[in-house]
């Protein structure tokens, strides 16, 4: 499943990522990094940017980044 696809108030565990160069660089910068678990926080009324909690911080990713990381759905 995406990152993009999950619903409000969801948690996952990120398995993969799909980016390439410095948006990558950049994900991974901020703490988007394969094991970690995130939580959806809002999803923005036309889907785009998705604000997530990732190690105790939030952050807001575009719909385009979200797409390209794979998750594991926590229940």
């Amino acid at each position: 499943m995406k990152l993009s696809e999950l619903k409000k108030g969801q948690k996952a565990k990120i398995i993969s990522i799909s980016l390439k160069g410095p948006k990558k660089r950049r994900v991974k910068d901020m703490g988007i990094l394969p094991d970690e678990i995130v939580e959806v926080e809002k999803i923005a009324p036309l889907g785009d940017p998705i604000d997530i909690m990732v190690k105790n911080y939030h952050l807001s990713l575009r719909k385009s980044e979200a797409e390209q990381i794979e998750v594991e759905v926590i229940e």
